[in-house]
């Protein structure tokens, strides 16, 4: 299932291979919650394959009831041609549409114009660049692999966009302090917190998930930097603290709460939340304090580095997993045993209701 798609990403990253194409579908899922900041707008899709991209496809059919300005797309050109897409070519493109002109409401070939790079229209590169300057949103799915990279592009200079990530992001270095800071937020997601990508690589998933010619992948979300209803939604809270199921950790003054719906109404310290929690973030119901994945945060903020004693016990329970002579992460002690959350966001409520 989604385990296995997972891997095949992995290895897809390890070898720096990215040609996962969006469906149709989950953009039009997306994109009605944006179609406001779109008029008058130039559109760039950075990281397309315009010939089979359905970010280029949307917007061009999309272009008149958008009320775009201008339409770009952008191909990389891999040096390794079966690498590139299914169609093969000897250059890197781009492309350009500024609308319907013969009134039929379809882009015609004779109406999107076709530009050759001189390089191979890596998003990096200083032509793909020039175009970035021109455009005023930005949106694509672009290389997981590369994707610290590309985000810090788009804020060096200064982009609104619309982007496909993993969740795991999330806790990067790079993206954390973003998203802290409210300079980028999740969207609304994929159905089921999975998405089907449209893909050339082996998919494993069961009969049950497998679509042919796609590969099935868990914890993809929409990134964004653009404002929607979701940003000013409410946290519903109802359940009320109590020690035995919310108990704080060893090592920092603050409670570990596994599931964000389970976040108490009457608690106002610090609290510890798993990264899904950023699908509910609300920035007028919650501050974002840090993030407990990141080492060097840990060692700044109070979190006391493990014993050794609490370091035996973890071999003795037989686990061995992150133990180092200075390990700043956040445990608990149930039962006599050592327990280590997965992934926590340190988060704190703005105001009692």
């Amino acid at each position: 299932m989604a385990k296995n798609g997972n891997k095949q990403l992995g290895e897809a990253k390890k070898n720096k291979k990215d040609e996962f194409y969006t469906q149709l579908s989950d953009i039009e899922r997306e994109l009605r919650h944006y179609e406001h900041h779109f008029k008058g707008k130039t559109v760039l899709c950075n990281c397309d394959d315009p010939r089979i991209s359905n970010f280029f496809h949307y917007f061009s059919y999309k272009f008149n009831d958008l009320g775009l300005k201008r339409l770009i797309t952008t191909c990389y050109k891999n040096q390794e041609r079966d690498l590139f897409s299914q169609n093969n070519s000897e250059r890197a493109i781009w492309l350009e549409y500024l609308g319907d002109k013969n009134g039929n409401r379809v882009p015609d070939p004779e109406e999107i114009g076709i530009r050759y790079f001189n390089g191979d229209g890596d998003f990096r590169s200083a032509e793909c660049i020039e175009l970035l300057k021109q455009a005023d949103i930005v949106v694509t799915n672009p290389p997981f692999s590369l994707f610290r990279e590309y985000v810090a592009q788009l804020v060096k200079y200064d982009k609104k966009f619309l982007i496909v990530g993993h969740q795991n992001a999330v806790t990067y270095k790079e993206i954390f302090p973003l998203i802290r800071d409210n300079r980028m937020w999740l969207g609304y997601g994929f159905v089921g917190g999975a998405a089907h990508f449209i893909s050339k690589y082996e998919d494993t998933a069961t009969a049950g998930c497998h679509k042919n010619g796609m590969i099935r992948v868990s914890g993809v979300v929409w990134f964004t930097n653009m404002q929607i209803p979701k940003r000013a939604e409410r946290l519903v809270l109802y359940r009320k603290y109590n020690p035995i199921d919310y108990p704080r950790y060893a090592n920092y003054n603050a409670i570990d709460v596994g599931k964000t719906a389970d976040i108490p109404e009457d608690w106002d310290g610090l609290i510890g939340v798993p990264k899904s929690f950023l699908d509910k973030y609300n920035p007028d119901q919650f501050e974002i304090v840090g993030n407990a994945s990141d080492t060097d945060w840990c060692r700044t903020s109070g979190i006391e580095a493990m014993g050794k004693s609490t370091i035996d016990m973890l071999r003795s329970q037989g686990n061995m997993a992150h133990v180092t002579a200075n390990m700043n992460s956040l445990y608990l002690v149930k039962d006599g045993k050592v327990v280590l959350p997965y992934a926590r966001i340190i988060i704190r409520r703005r105001q009692i209701t």
